[in-house]
């Protein structure tokens, strides 16, 4: 690039901070020193020339290299959900756009990812006309909580305490800085004998608290004293307040039945009697059987505690049977009135209004919960199915394969799903005795999200086991990061449903035309074993219980990357979907 001069000559039109080679600290350190003062301790990412800059001078932050960047988002985003915020990055262009989905996995599914990528130099940003230059901010903000890009070297600091601030407010999510490369290194402000300011990251989610919330919080306890078969539903915004405990034993003390959302899982042990599941609109289906009947038509009062209609349990799914009062207790204000307007509305942390509720409702005697008797013995039947397939296993049989190895490992351990027909079944029969101990993207619903969420499960919880079930579809869209797997030696056990074909979309197409479509669905045959082995990792091939114990016991005692292909099929049955319908 060049500038006329004042004598009328073109020169090198210059950056506006010195780029020269420097031994002072640099925009970079000061970036890494503010995150790692934040707590990040990972940053997952792939870079480019910004790598010059990058990584040569802070202790305490690790950089873990993924083969895509949409896999260092989703690890980032699994590792923020459990442990706290991690970072990402990407290089400019190309790197930030495959970061997007990453990001927008964050926002959909509410974790506190600190998302990075380069820009072109300060002097060469023209989005759509320099090489490898885009409006990043402009692309990000939609999907972030907090867009911005480096102007001044020395604000990184200010920007970095603006991004965790951001992300860690409810409804938690990404915030995004684009970095320049060229203010990214230099030098001009950054002065490290004058300390900084203290980074006051929050211990917990900060929410909206309402004016008068008590009085609300009271209200909802004396719908509570007039029902006679109330329910809890729970979502992760539960969790995220720490309010786990205490909802237990506000419920077992009221005796009053506990159902999630896919990600809310755990908040009850699996085998707890007040447990009563989780809800996925494909349930009715799946079981053939009237499963959100059973489970919400006698139910007169819905409490939903931390609930967020991103987890997709719609309210038209608990408005079964009798007419309903409702009590929504969240840390935002209601986004969604035109489809979940509740009675009474408790805008506040949710674990103040548990403890608040706890005290309201101390004189109240014990409920007499609602029968679900049909469809336990409906579940049990399903997964204890002694029937051997020619064609393949049925994914439930999978699942309660490895309910029984996790059981046996380590309780406590996690069990991740890809995206697929097949997570529906997670949804339902996957054992979690911890919070967030089954994890699936109930927001974003990403094809590929499951190899960089074991990675990022794994990474939370070294000491348990992690157990990941994926499609042939969604896993062979990332399957490059096995190799990840394999260089970090990550012990995840990893089971690959394969029918070589798009199990959910053909699903689709039996619920619309009772029949497939061939060429919209259908693969080239993968041999998974073959592949996993190419990468790194070990593995086999298991086609009935038997083996596939034997693999999966095989697998969590080998303390080293193991994968396991199974052949599956489905039974499709059209009906028994229609609460798919919105």
């Amino acid at each position: 690039m060049t500038e006329p001069g004042t004598d009328g000559v073109w020169r090198p039109l210059m950056s506006r901070v010195s780029t020269a080679p420097s031994r002072k600290p640099t925009a970079a350190h000061a970036l890494l020193s503010r995150l790692r003062d934040h707590g990040v301790g990972k940053v997952f990412g792939v870079v480019g020339r910004e790598a010059s800059i990058l990584f040569d001078e802070v202790e305490g932050i690790d950089f873990v290299l993924t083969r895509h960047e949409f896999t260092a988002g989703v690890a980032a985003d699994v590792l923020a959900r459990i442990t706290g915020p991690p970072g990402v990055l990407a290089t400019l262009g190309p790197g930030m756009t495959n970061l997007s989905t990453g990001i927008a996995t964050s926002v959909l599914d509410r974790s506190p990812v600190i998302a990075l990528a380069a820009q072109s130099e300060s002097h060469d940003i023209f989005p759509n006309d320099t090489h490898q230059c885009l409006d990043s901010v402009a692309i990000v903000a939609p999907m972030s909580k907090y867009a911005v890009e480096l102007q001044r070297p020395h604000e990184i600091t200010d920007l970095v305490d603006s991004a965790v601030n951001a992300a860690m407010t409810e409804p938690v999510g990404p915030s995004f800085i684009s970095l320049p490369v060229d203010l990214l290194g230099s030098s001009e402000g950054i002065d490290t004998t004058v300390p900084n300011p203290p980074a006051n990251t929050p211990a917990k989610p900060v929410g909206v608290v309402a004016d008068g919330w008590q009085k609300a919080a009271d209200q909802a306890a004396a719908l509570l004293a007039e029902a006679k078969h109330p329910v809890l539903v729970v979502g992760a915004a539960a969790i995220r307040s720490g309010a786990v405990p205490a909802i237990r034993a506000l419920a077992e003390r009221l005796n009053i039945p506990v159902i999630t959302t896919y990600i809310a899982k755990g908040v009850l042990p699996v085998g707890h009697e007040l447990n009563y599941g989780a809800v996925t609109g494909y349930m009715d289906g799946i079981l053939n059987f009237p499963a959100l009947q059973t489970m919400f038509a006698p139910v007169d009062l819905v409490l939903t505690v931390g609930y967020d209609y991103a987890e997709d349990l719609r309210p038209s799914m608990w408005q079964k049977g009798i007419e309903k009062k409702t009590v929504r207790i969240s840390p935002t204000v209601n986004p969604i009135p035109r489809v979940y307007r509740p009675d009474v509305d408790v805008v506040t942390d949710v674990l103040a209004f548990v403890e608040h509720f706890e005290t309201a409702t101390a004189s109240f005697g014990a409920k007499q919960r609602h029968d679900i008797e049909p469809l336990r013995p409906r579940i049990a039947e399903f997964l204890a199915d002694p029937e051997t397939y020619e064609d393949g296993m049925r994914v439930h049989q999978v699942i309660d394969s490895m309910n029984t190895v996790m059981e046996e490992a380590e309780p406590e351990g996690t069990i991740v799903s890809d995206i697929g027909f097949f997570r529906h079944y997670g949804v339902l029969f996957a054992r979690a005795d911890q919070p967030f101990g089954f994890l699936t993207s109930a927001g974003c619903s990403s094809f590929g999200y499951g190899i960089p969420a074991a990675i990022g499960a794994q990474m939370a919880r070294p000491d348990q086991p992690t157990f990941l079930i994926a499609g042939d579809g969604g896993f062979h869209s990332n399957s490059s990061d096995l190799e990840t797997i394999a260089r970090l030696n990550l012990p995840i056990v990893t089971v690959v449903v394969n029918n070589d074909t798009n199990g959910l979309i053909e699903l689709y197409q039996n619920i619309g035309h009772h029949r497939s479509h061939d060429p919209a669905v259908k693969f080239g045959g993968v041999d998974f074993v073959a592949l996993a082995e190419a990468n790194g990792v070990d593995a086999t091939r298991a086609t009935n219980r038997e083996e596939l114990l034997a693999a999966l016991r095989k697998g969590a005692e080998l303390g080293r990357p193991f994968l396991i292909e199974v052949p599956v099929n489905y039974d499709f049955q059209p009906g028994g979907f229609g609460a798919l319908s919105i």
